[in-house]
């Protein structure tokens, strides 16, 4: 079955959640897809922190009446980052956490704009054939509706530790080397694409004149951005990347562990497509800063990098491949194209914020994050391509 008909085959609702009323157009949905909820037994639980839509997780728990709650960042997790868990559960059993829970995103107002949805759920769909993704209930007008994933979204503090990263690791390796990219609707890179439609999008003058100008005094006209990325990008075609499946939007928020079976899951494949390999984990190494309080102190050290690019070059390969030394030779190598690459996912997601700023209606300060991105893209340009590569070149 193509990824069309795959698509095809998910119930699409006629019905349109408004962005104020998402709880009560989470219930509506339930009453179609779970029509053997009863909303007495229904528990909502609304999260509020998420920078692109909004998500509310549904439980059925039969014993309880029906609450409404909204939490802080610590309740349960979301596919918008949130740092929580699943403790608000209770005592749910896996089975009855698979059975008896639902999430309903809403997707942000003019997200649309930034977003192939009819891809987002292609790629859904695709990466759940191969056990990378939650199963997918439903769609309707502005959302969808999707499987829980238990377990907690990581943290600036939790992404570096020793039991969770070589998970994170394996994962993405698994991504890369199980989704094959012939499948797929684009099969070339689309970190090019995505960056020239996000410039199409920036505004020459912003709407709101305070929004305007704290913009322009730190970034060019749209004009010389894209010529900017254009030299940024023919550097990084010096030392190719292999193009595979990739998340490429792997935020902390965006990983999911669960410690009880030693997993983690990765959500939110708005972004998802081919792309270059180096990028996916680059952009994984700058998330490590944070969303709310960016501090790139907390950017990983070269000694981390390498443990970690060893770990994911071992499952992406195959433990058995390599003779001793080799893995750490290579990885020598990646260590150089992600750091690199790392410099495109600062320069992409300043844009996007930038287009988030104009149009977003979620409360979030978009031109500080964009200001970060791309100041940070510009200090270590020159440094990140003063990397020597070694001697060994990988086959």
């Amino acid at each position: 079955m193509n990824s069309g008909k795959m698509a095809d085959a998910v119930p699409h609702l006629s019905l349109t959640v408004e962005e104020h009323s998402v709880i009560e157009g989470a219930l509506e949905i339930l009453q179609i897809i779970r029509p053997n909820w009863q909303s007495s037994d229904i528990r909502c639980k609304f999260f509020t922190d998420g920078i692109t839509n909004k998500l509310v997780g549904c439980f059925y728990e039969p014993s309880q009446n029906n609450i409404v709650d909204t939490p802080s960042t610590q309740s349960i997790i979301s596919s918008e980052g949130s740092n929580g868990s699943n403790g608000s559960t209770g005592s749910l059993s896996d089975a009855k956490l698979d059975n008896n829970v639902v999430l309903v995103r809403v997707y942000g107002h003019k997200t649309d704009l930034l977003i192939d949805r009819g891809k987002e759920i292609e790629n859904i769909l695709l990466l759940h054939k191969y056990g990378l993704a939650p199963a997918l209930y439903a769609t309707f007008e502005n959302g969808m509706a999707y499987a829980y994933e238990a377990g907690v979204t990581l943290t600036p503090d939790t992404c570096k530790d020793d039991d969770i990263w070589p998970l994170v690791a394996c994962r993405m390796a698994q991504m890369h080397k199980k989704v094959p990219t012939g499948k797929v609707q684009f099969e070339r890179p689309v970190l090019q694409g995505k960056v020239y439609q996000f410039l199409e999008l920036v505004p020459e003058r912003f709407t709101d004149p305070i929004i305007n100008d704290r913009v322009w005094q730190t970034f060019p006209c749209p004009s010389d951005l894209r010529l900017e990325f254009d030299i940024l990008y023919a550097r990084l075609q010096d030392i190719p990347s292999p193009v595979v499946f990739c998340h490429n939007d792997l935020l902390l928020g965006n990983v999911i562990y669960d410690k009880d079976h030693e997993k983690v899951s990765f959500i939110d494949y708005e972004y998802a497509g081919v792309n270059h390999q180096a990028f996916d984990i680059g952009n994984h190494f700058a998330e490590f800063a944070g969303i709310d309080e960016i501090d790139y102190e907390r950017y990983p050290s070269r000694e981390f990098q390498l443990r970690w690019l060893t770990e994911y070059l071992l499952e992406y390969h195959g433990y058995d491949k390599y003779l001793p030394g080799k893995v750490e030779d290579e990885a020598e190598y990646l260590y150089v194209q992600v750091n690199q690459y790392a410099l495109a996912a600062h320069f992409m997601w300043a844009v996007w914020a930038l287009v988030q700023a104009e149009h977003s209606a979620i409360d979030f300060d978009y031109v500080r994050f964009a200001e970060a991105r791309f100041l940070e893209y510009r200090r270590n340009m020159e440094i990140f391509f003063e990397l020597q590569l070694p001697d060994w070149y990988p086959e």
